[in-house]
């Protein structure tokens, strides 16, 4: 009898231990798109993806356009980009067919995503949504970014005229303008390319979701302007500004830009804002904070952006303050970075440089901005931070008012000496004030006012190689 108990319990627990496992396969999920006919792509990598256990498919990879600054001049280069969509876990199979693979990186290093390789083959997995770069031999020009998203369904709309879909294939608007009214959702299906840009011009509640693409050319491709309530998820575009509009949401989207003045996420005079899982891959700042600015009018407060990936080909990573008009006096103010990967950062012109860059101009006040869970990798060329109060007469036409209540909390760099960075009021009225460093870590060393190996005599900015001017006041390091 007792033998007959054991039996019967291993045989409940095994059938138990059947239907768990074919619940976790349930969850498992693997969308994949075909590039629509006539799309260029690039052969510089054979993409592969499976949920465990299941068949390989084939991922295609579009041609996407970078930026590589030199002889002072924008050069095009092309670059690998390829999409999916999965829930649950995922098997990914990357083949290097350009170049055998004699090193490689996936990143951000953060993520701490290990490969197994085999000859000219990475396998990995995953576990939730990324964004990633794959870089072969250290070349991050013909790399292969890929953009692992969440499956998102087709919306439900209480009336069908309320949705603007758009399917699989070449949506051809001839890079025109296409408006989208209040309470409107659009679809853009994974599998969908967009040639023209979506604007918002005025327009209340509304949304734009889907994994498609939106390539206009030179031109912004998703512009919420003059608008309220709107919430986007999930495309890949060129450039995402926001301009005097209120309570935007934008979340999973992705922008890649290769002309000059490539900006990524801008936000003008606009309150209110929440960003969230972005990547940004530009050919001027990624993420940037103004005021007045072509057209838009106001100030800036309540934005959160968190969970980014920053790649700057040209200029800032995150740029705040500089553009406004005097005498406004406006402000930008309750404003919070986190959980940020900045993966590259290049500019020759001093001015521009900064990872973090707060560059106050126009009689602006720059007030109450919190930096935190920022890992920064080698910096090529240009500094961690260029914090100033300053009169840059090309696109202003006055100094700001100050930079003030700043903290910047569990910011690692990790790399080769950076330009130093720079800390600077403009004068005794118009100051930098209050700024908090909280564990603040270059190269795995903790900068802070009582570590030992700084002398008495020196600034513990020194130990940071931050210049700070006679306009700076109050200015710690905490570990």
């Amino acid at each position: 009898m007792k033998k007959i108990l054991i039996i019967l319990a291993l045989c409940i627990f095994t059938l138990g231990m059947g239907a768990k496992d074919k619940m976790a396969a349930a969850k498992n999920r693997l969308v994949v798109a075909k590039a629509p006919t006539g799309i260029e792509l690039k052969h510089d990598f054979e993409v592969k993806a499976r949920i465990a256990g299941g068949a390989w498919q084939d991922i295609d990879t579009y041609a996407f356009k970078v930026d590589r600054v030199a002889d002072a001049k924008h050069n095009v280069e092309v670059t690998s980009v390829a999409k999916l969509e999965f829930e649950g876990k995922v098997e990914i199979q990357v083949k290097s067919l350009a170049q055998n693979i004699k090193s490689y990186k996936i990143r951000p290093n953060s993520y701490g995503i290990e490969a197994a390789q085999e000859g000219n083959t990475l396998t990995f997995s995953l576990d939730r949504p990324r964004y990633l770069s794959v870089e072969i031999n250290g070349n991050i020009y013909q790399n292969l970014q890929i953009f692992a998203d969440n499956v998102l369904a087709k919306p439900k709309v209480k009336k069908k005229k309320d949705l603007m879909y758009f399917g699989p294939g070449v949506h051809d608007f001839k890079g025109d303008s296409i408006h989208i009214a209040s309470g409107k959702t659009v679809f853009i299906d994974n599998g969908a390319i967009i040639k023209g840009w979506l604007s918002t011009y005025g327009s209340r509640d509304v949304k734009i979701i889907g994994h498609g693409i939106v390539m206009p050319g030179h031109h912004e491709g998703i512009m919420v302007r003059y608008s309220k309530n709107v919430y986007i998820d999930g495309p890949l575009t060129t450039q995402l500004p926001i301009g005097g509009s209120d309570s935007v949401t934008v979340k999973n989207a992705k922008v890649m830009s290769w002309y000059g003045w490539g900006d990524g996420f801008n936000i003008f005079a606009s309150n209110n804002i929440h960003q969230e899982h972005l990547f940004a891959r530009t050919s001027d700042d990624c993420s940037t904070i103004y005021c007045t600015r072509k057209n838009y009018h106001g100030g800036c407060k309540n934005i959160t952006i968190k969970d980014c990936v920053y790649w700057a080909d040209v200029a800032h990573p995150i740029m705040i303050g500089l553009h406004s008009e005097t005498p406004e006096n406006e402000e930008i103010s309750n404003v919070l970075y986190d959980n940020i990967d900045i993966l590259e950062h290049v500019e020759n012109q001093i001015d521009y440089q900064g990872c973090i860059g707060i560059n106050d101009g126009d009689n602006i006040l720059v007030k109450g901005v919190t930096f935190q869970n920022f890992r920064i990798d080698n910096i090529r060329k240009g500094m961690l931070l260029n914090m100033r109060v300053c009169f840059n007469k090309k696109y202003c036409s006055a100094p700001g008012r100050g930079i003030e209540d700043i903290t910047l909390r569990n910011i690692a760099y990790n790399g080769n000496q950076p330009n130093m960075g720079i800390i600077a009021g403009y004068n005794e009225s118009r100051k930098v004030k209050n700024i908090r460093f909280e564990n603040f870590s270059i190269n795995g060393k903790v900068i802070s006012d009582d570590m030992k190996e700084k002398p008495k005599w020196y600034k513990t900015a020194d130990m940071a190689n931050i210049y700070l001017n006679d306009h700076v006041e109050n200015v710690t390091f905490s570990k």
